[in-house]
């Protein structure tokens, strides 16, 4: 880079973090030397840092010598970062049409078993469909439509698969056999001592139990996707039970290799100490037609998971191949913000330079990308100062982003506040020239960003038109692997890593767990699963990182060649907004936000509003379906002293329906503004708040979404014959003037094929599918507890509602109990029951309610009755499985069905 401050390019590689910080300044050219006053001056401060002992916490020998990385390639070291050196990755995708899915079934001994969950929490990681059964169970279907449903089929137990009683392993085998589905099987021991052992139907012998070192993959395996063979793990594995295989037949080809470890606990009189030991063993499918992978260990080695990546693309044909590219943007949070003694000097700043300007060569785009709150702009020492001069000295070599002015955390702070922080924080960018051009911006602590605080969305927009934040609190914090994205106001909130190091991460030597545990992250461990798994990766650094022993240099240096030595991942860089747009149409399915109660994670409500609460969420739902009596209940619950509903709407009326259409985009604090706040000084586990919307019964995503912000919440539905449902909803229509129900007769309505035009399908699935009971049900209980569902009887609901509301008191163990007999009453006029208001009147609902209508047509009862049929058997076994009443208008529609 002419023309701007540098070092001599015989010590450039002083400067760097593997060798000591004393650096010769570098003469500026003439034409960029004047910097001003301020850099002249920081330049005399400067010499005297280097020439003066350290004032602060920090000695003067732990300033001075930086760790060194000491990983390289074996044999390859001056050839690394070459695209031809070496075997290209495989590309299993194949021509052929496979009638597979790429779902992967997983059987294991127990929900419970370690290696079980391990293989769950990899699948979960790289978003890889799965469906986990116990063994020793009747399969799952495999099948559907001709269509085999799962890609890969994954034993946690080789003894499992072998052992299987006749009937399932044959019809296993031959579903793998038709459908040219792989096998990923493990062989864990389990006895004490050496065992030797022929595999059960294979031409196949295993060695348990035995004590290994020094790993090598086979470099001409043609599973190789991820994993980069060439380098050997030298060293002892993990473990003291590892499996081998020995073969004799060529339907099998040895994936990986590893020797025998001797040890004073066991003698190898069977197993040669020198002869190389297969721990992965391909089976070609060559006897029987099925292709399998045999893994002698777990994934305490982390090797394994890369060549269960691999085995996972290889035997599902590349329908489970995860990308090669690998984007990596380094965030470096806080700039200019910490305590004195633990900020940059001007000699790391170099160092950060010079590791960009490297890193460039092999990461295409490589910058780092600096978060700044400018209050703190020089606040440090006099070195540290200077740091800030050369931040800004080189302000164009680097991406920027915005914190807070003042690392404020904006849930703290309302609108006004938040834009200030802002437009301080702007202002001193555009005078110190400060390039912040990529719409980005990160707030101090993840405060604010999720839990959503409305009020900093609204400011990101208004002064910095920021399109992308990220953050590690979606959904939650651990487990990392289940972080994902998503888009709010148009803000697209990205997935983000930590890598290791925080704000008190200064020294190697004081690395929280010693410095083994920083060098096993990155040595395949945390960090290392991390790049490989995500394709996209956001790490959060902070400033402190880069100055002592510039942690984050040594730490990204190592990963960085660990991932060359090892895979065949291609790193590469963009700004935050072009990895926003990668990202999401990558997992467009992960745009639509997911609502979390705050109060369930302690995290969560610490970055929470302080002035909101829990308590303003409902307690109960009432969640339909539509024309089965909801309002009517609504109604009677308004009357209990201890029940409040939710507040109208002036678009939907009683009705929220927050769930199930797009209010749900508008936000957690949309939603409680419909619910009072608690009243100071009352009980608030007497006050039971709920909401009512019909549409939520039937609708795909709404147990979902319901569940995760109100998992404790309870949920009532009323249930009526599916046929006068059916028909009371195209009524419904008539009177409010629906153009399709005007147009077509009910029969034509519920009997249109799916070439009818889109208005009269839609009007057909709005009065057919709510009723089919049994399916919505059971798709409530994948998220609920059959002890928190009520289901009520309709019919009874209109004919005897006082019973329904004594049984509605006793299931949401509400008190005090209201004696709902001396407040309703029969209007004969009305034909249904109302509230008694001042001593001797009713008040009942609107002429809406309770229309009569012309009786159903029997060619259309009949048609209905046909097409409910299964529909109702399946939720009359449904109710007597889960021990719940048969209402009296299912038994009789049973019985018409005969």
């Amino acid at each position: 880079m002419p023309g701007k401050p540098r070092l001599s390019s015989t010590s450039s590689l002083l400067c760097l973090t593997t060798l000591p910080r004393i650096c010769p300044v570098k003469k500026f050219k003439l034409t960029r030397l004047i910097l001003g006053g301020s850099l002249l001056l920081g330049a005399v401060l400067l010499w005297l840092s280097y020439n003066a002992p350290f004032s602060n916490s920090k000695s003067a020998g732990e300033r001075n010598s930086p760790p060194v990385p000491h990983l390289e390639c074996q044999g390859r070291a001056q050839s690394i970062y070459r695209d031809d050196i070496g075997i290209p990755p495989r590309d299993h995708d194949s021509d052929a049409k496979m009638r597979i899915n790429n779902h992967v079934l997983v059987l294991v001994e127990t929900q419970y078993s370690r290696l079980g969950q391990e293989i769950v929490a990899i699948l979960e990681a790289a978003r890889i469909k799965f469906r986990v059964e116990p063994t020793g169970k009747s399969l799952p279907y495999l099948t559907h439509m001709d269509k085999g449903k799962f890609g890969v089929i994954v034993f946690e137990n080789l003894e499992a698969y072998t052992n299987m009683d006749k009937w399932n392993r044959q019809l296993l085998d031959k579903y793998c056999k038709e459908y040219h589905v792989g096998m990923i099987i493990f062989a864990p021991s389990k006895e004490d001592g050496i065992l030797s052992s022929q595999v059960e139907g294979f031409q196949l012998y295993i060695h348990t139990n035995l004590v290994l070192k020094d790993y090598k993959i086979n470099p001409h395996s043609n599973i190789l996707r991820l994993t980069r063979a060439g380098e050997t793990w030298q060293g002892d594995l993990p473990d003291e039970d590892w499996t081998v295989f020995i073969a004799n037949h060529s339907t099998y080809q040895p994936l990986a290799y590893a020797s025998i470890r001797m040890t004073d606990h066991y003698s190898y009189d069977s197993v040669g100490e020198d002869v190389k030991q297969v721990v992965v063993l391909q089976d070609l499918g060559l006897c029987d037609g099925i292709q399998r992978v045999f893994f002698g260990n777990g994934f305490k080695f982390w090797l394994h998971r890369l060549l269960f990546l691999d085995s996972l693309s290889y035997l599902s044909h590349g329908k489970l191949s995860l990308p090669l590219e690998r984007y990596i943007l380094l965030d470096v949070d806080d700039i200019f913000v910490g305590r004195n003694g633990i900020r940059m000097h001007a000699d790391d700043v170099e160092a950060m330079v010079l590791f960009q300007e490297r890193w460039q060569k092999q990461i295409p785009n490589f910058h780092f990308n600096l978060g700044f709150s400018a209050k703190y702009f020089h606040h440090g020492t006099p070195e540290e100062d200077l740091g800030d001069d050369r931040l800004l000295a080189y302000r164009h070599e680097f991406w920027w982003f915005g914190h807070m002015w003042s690392h404020s955390q904006p849930h703290l702070l309302n609108e006004s506040t938040l834009e200030n922080e802002m437009i301080f924080n702007k202002q001193f960018a555009q005078e110190r020239g400060i390039p912040v051009e990529w719409n980005y911006a990160i707030a101090p602590h993840h405060s604010g960003v999720y839990p959503i605080h409305e009020q900093l969305y609204e400011a990101w927009k208004k002064i910095w038109n920021i399109k992308v934040t990220s953050t590690e609190e979606y959904p939650h914090l651990k487990p990392a692997r289940h972080r994902r994205g998503f888009i709010h106001r148009g803000i697209k909130v990205l997935p983000r890593q930590t890598c290791g190091l925080f704000t008190h991460t200064l020294f190697l030597n004081q690395y929280p767990g010693g410095r083994q545990r920083l060098e096993n992250s990155i040595r395949g461990g945390d960090l290392f699963q991390t790049i490989v798994i995500n394709p996209i990766n956001i790490f959060m650094t902070h400033m402190s990182n880069y100055g002592s022993d510039r942690l984050a240099l040594y730490t990204f240096e190592s990963v960085f060649k660990f991932v060359q030595c090892w895979t065949n991942l291609k790193l590469l860089s963009a700004p935050p907004t072009v990895l926003a747009e990668k990202y999401f149409s990558m997992y467009p399915e992960e745009a639509d936000p997911f609502w979390q109660n705050p109060c369930e994670d302690p995290r969560h409500r610490e970055i929470w509003f302080k002035n909101k609460t829990c308590d303003r969420l409902p307690r109960f739902l009432v969640i339909g379906p539509q024309k089965t009596g909801t309002t009517a209940l609504y109604s009677f619950l308004s009357m209990h002293p201890a029940i409040t509903s939710n507040a109208w709407s002036p678009e939907t009326f009683e009705e929220v329906q927050f769930f199930s259409g797009n209010n749900y985009y508008k936000g957690l604090d949309w939603y409680m503004q419909f619910f009072p706040p608690p009243v100071p000084g009352t009980n608030i586990s007497q006050n039971y708040l709920f909401e009512k919307s019909a549409s939520y019964f039937d609708k795909e995503r709404v147990p979902m979404r319901a569940h995760a912000l109100l998992p404790k919440s309870k949920l009532i539905c009323i249930l009526i014959s599916p046929v006068k449902r059916a028909y009371s909803w195209y009524q419904h229509m008539r009177a409010h003037n629906d153009s399709t129900a005007l147009r077509y007769s009910f029969y034509e309505v519920v009997t249109a094929k799916d070439d009818a035009p889109k208005a009269l399908r839609d009007q057909r699935n709005r009065c057919l599918v709510p009723g089919m009971y049994a399916q919505h049900i059971d798709r409530w209980l994948q998220y609920y507890n059959v002890n928190q569902l009520l289901i009520l009887d309709g019919e009874l609901l209109k004919t005897n509602p006082v019973i329904i509301m004594h049984k509605v008191q006793r299931f949401l163990h509400i008190e005090p109990y209201f004696d709902y007999s001396m407040h309703l009453r029969y209007d004969s006029k009305k034909g249904f029951y109302c509230q008694v208001v001042n001593g001797d009147h009713t008040k009942c609902l609107g002429r809406s309610k309770g229309r009569k209508y012309p009786p159903m047509d029997s060619e259309s009862e009949k048609f209905l009755q046909q097409y409910y049929k299964r529909h109702n058997v399946a939720l009359s076994k449904m109710l007597h499985r889960l021990g719940l009443e048969t209402p009296s208008w299912l038994e009789e529609d049973l019985r018409n069905f005969e």
